[in-house]
């Protein structure tokens, strides 16, 4: 059995969207090795509800990796350090008995912070909103299966599908770009015959309202690849620009 921790952590706290944040210090004891890191901060705010202050602010939801609601910053790194991992699915294991870690809140315009490590993550929901669906009649699920799709097209398909919209491209990319997380939508409905018609008008709507909320642009340093807890490859970015400027073309 392995032994319980103790560990010092930096909280960034912030009553709302209109407060000046800071970081604020605890320390916990008996931290058991196998807790979650989001097991790890519930035990936290046990402890000051009982002490009668206020618990820290974090998103999450199903806590298996899935939902991508729990993104926090974790010693500078979204997620923390473990690759192609969650913050929920996080393990203290992964740290040291005595160790300080830092948790932020995702920092970006585009995801204003609400409380705490809480980020207003509606931005993604607009972009999907504009054009990440497929509108035209694609029959019943018997009329889908009929439909031949290549191989090559269905494992795209499959791998840029796995975007659970965390946020954590963004939070990585020095300019807070959107590139990646947009590119795996318009990638993942192109690779279907019933995504193709809606194809043209879906990615010029994407991208028109990825600029309009004041995402950056990509330079393509490789960050939201290297962070992305799903391992989404940046040549989807690629495969973006050839439907934008495929789209483009056509007007």
């Amino acid at each position: 059995m392995l032994k319980a921790m103790k560990v010092k952590l930096k909280i960034w706290r912030q009553k709302d969207s209109r407060s000046k944040g800071k970081f604020e210090v605890y320390e916990l004891d008996n931290v058991a090795p196998d807790m979650s890191f989001l097991e790890m901060l519930d035990s936290l705010n046990q402890r000051l509800v009982r002490e009668g202050k206020s618990p820290v602010a974090f998103d999450h939801d199903c806590r298996e990796g899935i939902c991508g609601s729990c993104g926090i910053y974790i010693n500078g790194r979204p997620h923390g350090n473990d690759h192609r991992t969650t913050t929920c699915e996080l393990r203290m294991r992964r740290f040291k008995d005595g160790d300080s870690i830092t948790i932020e809140p995702w920092r970006a315009a585009a995801f204003p912070v609400v409380k705490d490590l809480v980020v207003d993550r509606s931005a993604f929901d607009k972009i999907i909103q504009a054009g990440g669906y497929i509108s035209v009649n694609a029959g019943a699920a018997q009329d889908a299966n009929a439909i031949p799709v290549p191989k090559h097209n269905a494992d795209v398909a499959f791998d840029t599908a796995s975007c659970i919209g965390c946020g954590a491209c963004v939070a990585a990319c020095k300019n807070a770009s959107a590139m990646l997380f947009v590119a795996a939508k318009i990638t993942h409905l192109a690779q279907f015959p019933q995504g193709r018609v809606e194809a043209p008008e879906r990615v010029k709507r994407m991208v028109a309202k990825m600029d309009e909320l004041g995402f950056g642009s990509c330079t393509n340093t490789r960050a939201c690849e290297a962070e992305c807890p799903k391992g989404i490859s940046i040549s989807t970015i690629a495969k973006l620009n050839r439907e934008y400027i495929t789209a483009k073309l056509k007007d």
